[in-house]
């Protein structure tokens, strides 16, 4: 049942600005010895890597590798498994580096699992999206949204209201709130939107009706869409237009209620330093590297995101078509430090309502 009628947000403002190696999660210890030394272990929610490896995770960390000799090992799920992991991991842990969506990053930090380093570069990040005691700084700015099939919906979806039509039947999917951090965002938007946990989790036990249902991965649900095999999916700007390069059929929308304006919010990629980490200092020269103008400035480019600093702003062709992408649509912004702690309460709230 829902705990309170408090509403976790900070006023609206304005959208401005630039926010303007898919593997299993096996086993790798940190290890000992001079061949070890030379070894960045990362753990990251997915979506900035390419399914063909060209994505900008893949680009930054071949000239990493190139220019430093340290060879990034990578293992990423979402966001609510890769903290999990090193949450089981916190006596013994095997990553350097954690990359994960808010309020992930967040609940990593609480619960200790980071410590304290202040990047090179991460006086450009906006004090927004990055940590008051230099626990973790976004790296890659984001943005929450969903997608549709372009070929089969002539006239896109605009409103949460639309989604419960009949038409939709078995069309629909999001991915599983508390598992994946876009399907957890899912869930903030629709508390937002809908003016409290309550009334959010009532619309979503109707929707049940046209959902297939949850799934771990965000990232598979654009193959699916684009398919035809479903029409609606969630997801987030970076990942899915990145995706719609070699998935014609995507289109991206920002839901809002009947009557009213389309709306998202940041879904960052925060990454901090893992307290222990096996391999600390090429933890830092890593985290130091993500934030470099050189790897900044590929992130639109290759990786069809946003920079993180605010002194990067690229002009380049994909840079052009993300800010058409998200014109007119009204950023807010979660208070992720209420939300974080409360979390695993919204999630039961959502299992019971949906029987998931």
């Amino acid at each position: 049942m829902p705990r309170n009628s408090r509403t976790p947000f900070i006023p609206l403002t304005a959208v401005a600005g630039s926010l303007v190696l898919t593997a299993s999660l096996a086993g790798c210890g940190g290890g000992s010895g001079a061949s070890e030394e030379k070894v960045v272990t990362v753990y990251s929610a997915d979506g900035l890597k390419g399914v063909e490896d060209d994505g900008w995770y893949d680009k930054v960390f071949a000239e990493f590798e190139k220019e430093t000799g340290i060879k990034v090992k990578y293992q990423e799920a979402g966001s609510g498994e890769i903290v999990d992991r090193a949450l089981r991991e916190k006596d013994d842990p095997r990553a350097d580096l954690l990359v994960a969506l808010p309020p992930y990053i967040q609940h990593a930090e609480r619960k200790g699992l980071l410590a304290s380093y202040d990047p090179k570069g991460s006086d450009k990040v906006h004090g927004s999206v990055k940590s008051s005691d230099d626990r973790w700084t976004s790296v890659v700015n984001n943005y929450f949204g969903f997608i549709y099939n372009k070929k089969e919906l002539k006239d896109p979806p605009t409103t949460w209201e639309e989604l419960l039509d009949t038409k939709y039947k078995d069309k629909i999917q999001y991915s599983t709130p508390g598992v994946a951090g876009d399907g957890t965002g899912l869930l903030i938007k629709a508390m937002r939107d809908f003016g409290g946990e309550a009334p959010a989790m009532d619309y979503l036990r109707k929707l049940e009706d046209n959902n297939v249902g949850p799934t771990p991965s965000t990232f598979k649900l654009a193959a699916k869409v684009d398919k035809g095999e479903i029409l609606v999916a969630n997801g987030d700007v970076q990942t899915n237009f990145a995706q719609s390069k070699s998935m014609s059929n995507l289109g991206i929308w920002f839901p809002a209620r009947e009557g009213g304006k389309p709306t998202t919010f940041a879904m960052y990629y925060g990454a901090g330093l893992v307290d222990g980490a096996p391999h600390s200092a090429n933890g830092k020269k890593l985290l130091d590297y993500l934030l470099t103008e050189k790897a900044q400035k590929q992130v639109s480019g290759i990786g069809g995101g946003f920079p993180a600093r605010t002194d990067v702003r690229p002009t380049d062709e994909n840079a052009i078509e993300l800010a058409r992408v998200i014109d007119g649509v009204t950023l807010f912004e979660p208070n992720w430090q209420r939300i974080e702690p409360s979390l695993d309460g919204y999630v039961d709230s959502w299992k019971e309502a949906t029987g998931h």
